[in-house]
């Protein structure tokens, strides 16, 4: 006799993985506490509207017999999104957006729909979230549409994809992904078969006719998409806005493209009519620094092609408790740990009894070991309660035996800090080649910490 079906089954939030008992750790990724019980999906009928993958019916075809067109990128007329995508959207393009609420995100959107319905471009927005009276008074405040953008608001994800199969739009947006509703899965919206099972149908629609269709997704708690890992697997682009909801600026971070490089960053400022570009990253990150107090050092890091100018800022002072207290915002805490213990055994800075507190300036988030050398200036001129030179800027990577390790795109680096008035740089002496030719600036080579700490 053959075993009925059963009614729910269980799905890891992390990898998709499906099974009908539950585990404490998930078979293939090897998550603990992932695995979530919901109603087991049943088979109905496919819906006609949704295309195949392949245009072609199954029938392969070679690379030569593809062509590649520069019309492919559709400029959306904000710099800052076009050089996170690697230029414009990708015709048949699958892109998230995520973000923690209130950061910007429908705002960003509804401006790419206010560029693209002006340049004559057909743009459907779909909420699951907000009437469309919401959504006009938004508008507003941002400026003028025209009658290429329509507005449609349901959950009804059947409803949604009829609509794009009948309208044919250039671009689709999609505000949010865990409220739409699959009628082919019995369970509930944002349920994870929910999320898999609707970005499949969404995906399906953008490769067959071509609409590039970008799709809200909220975060959970700890920063990352709500619902299973599989989402950003099936996308072609993954963004995240990051930064403070009471501050002013935003940082749009791509962390997976198809069509570009990831780690490329955009910066906004978020105003009364929606968000502003910031041509000059450096300059905003800078502003307000405090020039002659100690524990304050610029560094520079590299943003997928970008060079930032970043303010590291540190503060030593004894510690009241029998466990010194350590605390990283802004970079990882494990690598300035190691760098205090590279201090105090290469060069006898007697940190152990001391409270540390380190920062990174502007809300960025950096994980990059270029930064290590100013990590290092930073803590050593707190420590000895001296200021650095506010015209000094310092980067490098910095090994366990104390050793400065040469880091990528020196040159880079160098103009920038040359560009933004600084009058001294400190680099890797193994970076020497790459930076022979340049002048405008004074340039120290460091092989060593030690090194360092003499030349400032």
């Amino acid at each position: 006799m053959a075993k009925a079906k059963p009614d729910t089954v269980f799905f890891c939030q992390n990898c998709g993985y499906e099974s009908v008992k539950w585990a404490g750790q998930c078979p293939v990724c090897r998550e603990w506490n992932t695995m979530t019980e919901e109603p087991a999906a049943r088979k109905t009928k496919k819906s006609a509207g949704i295309p195949r993958l392949n245009a072609d019916g199954g029938k392969p075809v070679t690379l030569k017999e593809i062509e590649l067109n520069e019309e492919d990128r559709l400029s959306t007329g904000i710099r800052e999104l076009d050089r996170v995508l690697g230029g414009g959207l990708v015709q048949g393009s699958l892109i998230l957006v995520g973000g923690d609420p209130g950061i910007g995100k429908s705002t960003l959107l509804l401006q790419v729909c206010r560029n693209l319905t002006g340049a004559g471009h057909s743009v459907l927005y779909v909420s699951g979230e907000e009437s469309a009276k919401q959504i006009k008074m938004r508008a507003v405040r941002i400026g003028e549409f025209n009658d290429n953008l329509k507005l449609y608001c349901d959950t009804s994800l059947d409803d949604v994809a009829a609509l794009i199969e009948k309208d044919r739009p250039e671009a689709v947006v999609i505000d949010s992904i865990q409220t739409m509703n699959n009628e082919n899965v019995t369970a509930a919206a944002g349920s994870v078969s929910q999320v898999r099972e609707s970005t499949g149908v969404l995906m399906r629609l953008a490769k067959g006719f071509g609409i590039t269709i970008f799709i809200v997704g909220h975060v959970t708690k700890d920063g990352s998409v709500a619902g299973p890992r599989v989402l950003e697997h099936m996308v072609d682009t993954v963004l995240y806005f990051e930064g403070d909801v009471q501050g002013a600026y935003r940082i749009l971070r791509g962390v997976k493209n198809r069509f570009g490089s990831t780690d490329e960053i955009g910066v906004f400022e978020m105003a009364e009519k929606g968000l502003n570009e910031v041509d000059n990253p450096s300059e905003y990150l800078l502003s307000g620094r405090a020039e002659r107090a100690s524990g304050n050092v610029v560094t520079c890091t590299i943003e997928g092609t970008r060079p930032l100018l970043v303010e590291i800022q540190a503060l030593v002072c004894d510690s009241n408790f029998g466990f010194p207290k350590r605390q990283a915002t802004g970079m990882d805490f494990n690598r300035v740990s190691l760098l205090m213990a590279v201090l105090e055994k290469r060069v006898g800075m007697r940190l152990g009894q001391s409270d540390a507190y380190v920062n990174i300036a502007g809300g960025l988030k950096i994980s990059e070991p270029a930064t290590d050398l100013g990590v290092v200036i930073a803590v050593a001129s707190s420590f000895q309660n001296r200021p650095v030179d506010p015209k000094l800027a310092a980067f490098g990577e910095v090994g366990l035996n104390g050793e400065v390790r040469a880091v990528s795109m020196c040159d880079r680096r160098v103009n920038e800090a040359k560009k933004m008035g600084f009058r001294t740089v400190i680099v890797p002496k193994a970076n020497h080649k790459s930076t022979a030719g340049i002048t405008g600036i004074e340039i120290l080579e460091a092989g060593s910490v030690d090194d360092v700490i003499s030349l400032i």
